[in-house]
């Protein structure tokens, strides 16, 4: 040990102190202390290697509970303190047991080898005609990449590593449970064999620094709402130098000011006059393409009817065809009529016989039979 002080006290934090606030006391007492800045001074040297020995425990949760419980002792001559099992943390629980018992002869053990960095999800809104037609786009993440200077070693660049005292360089560690030892990854090298001895001053032995990032993104035509896509190796890096992540990008896509969107289907509604419902006629409605499509409207549609027109929706994702358009017509009252529009419907009225509107007729003949019959 550099500094023989409660790892809590050296990072100036509480017990309870979580994750965000363990990282934000490191990383500037990490500063404070940096040899770089402090060039020649021993004193700030032995800080800044005891502050990143305090983090690399208490940032572990199996470390941390393990140097709460039994302090210090808990990683020194393979001991756990009064108790305790020796050799490593303690059980978390029967599971633990059983998966080092059974987990490589029943494909459920923990995993070997190098820990993969952790995925990453961006939320990417695009438009409508973006996602009809597809497009290249650049988007800025803010990661934790590897680090340049050490290649993800968490070495300082020409120095080399020691071999871990706890586990003499295995990896693993045995612990004691009544009857069973059991087999775990060691929590001071984390499987390695190895431990740092002089951290990389770059990124104070973790391996990783939080930078930004730019990246390309294809976005395939016919992406819905949810759709994600998988950028493979552009996740967090892994811890000393495993491979990184993936990032997963989940579309949106913005609300449009003419179309409605249900999978391939695009809906949008047309409010005619009721001269052109009446009458017939042709409306012309946009496709999200540019494109325009001639509409039919039929003698006498009524409010509510849909029209279709085949193939001029959104395009199949990574498949072929599109799908259809739907129309639904809205008859639109009229509320500013002139003097001679009045007259002229007035005229209309006067020639009504009821069977221009079958509906509104057989209504008010239901109507008037229940008041007949609630007289009688």
């Amino acid at each position: 040990m550099s500094l023989d002080i409660d790892y809590y006290e050296l990072l100036e934090v509480e017990r309870t102190a979580d994750e965000k606030t363990l990282k934000t006391a490191y990383r500037r007492l990490a500063m404070e202390c940096h040899p770089d800045r402090n060039p020649g001074c021993d004193k700030s040297e032995a800080k800044f290697k005891a502050i990143n020995e305090a983090y690399d425990v208490l940032k572990d949760p199996q470390k941390r509970a393990a140097y709460d419980r039994f302090g210090k002792a808990a990683f020194e001559n393979g001991g756990m303190g009064n108790g305790g099992a020796r050799g490593g943390a303690g059980f978390g629980d029967f599971s633990d047991i059983f998966e080092s018992f059974f987990g490589d002869a029943f494909g459920g053990g923990r995993q070997r080898g190098p820990v993969r960095g952790a995925d990453l999800r961006y939320d990417l809104e695009i438009s409508l005609e973006d996602a009809f037609h597809g497009r290249t786009t650049e988007i800025a993440i803010d990661v934790a990449a590897k680090c340049g200077d050490c290649e993800g070693t968490g070495a300082k660049p020409g120095t080399s590593t020691r071999r871990c005292n706890l586990c003499g360089g295995h990896g693993k560690v045995r612990a004691q449970q009544g009857f069973f030892v059991v087999e775990r990854t060691c929590p001071t090298c984390h499987g390695r064999g190895e431990v740092i001895e002089d951290p990389c001053r770059k990124c104070g032995g973790e391996g990783r620094v939080d930078e930004r990032q730019k990246i390309e993104v294809t976005i395939p035509p016919g992406v819905d709402e949810g759709t994600r896509i998988r950028v493979a190796g552009k996740g967090e890096a892994g811890p000393n130098g495993a491979p990184a992540g993936d990032l997963y990008i989940f579309m949106h896509i913005a609300r449009h000011k003419v179309f409605e969107r249900d999978g391939t289907t695009l809906f949008c509604r047309a409010p005619i006059s009721f001269t052109k419902a009446a009458l017939g006629g042709e409306i012309e409605i946009p496709g999200p393409d540019g494109s325009k499509h001639s509409v039919n409207i039929p003698e006498g549609i009524q409010s509510g009817k849909q029209l279709r027109v085949r193939g001029a929706g959104m395009p199949v994702l990574q498949g072929r065809g599109r799908g259809d358009l739907v129309i639904q017509i809205d008859v639109e009252t009229p509320t500013r009529l002139t003097a001679r529009q009045k007259e002229l419907l007035c005229e209309f009225r006067e020639t009504e016989t009821g069977e221009e509107c079958p509906q509104s007729r057989g209504f008010f003949d239901k109507v008037k039979e229940f008041w007949d019959d609630l007289t009688e």
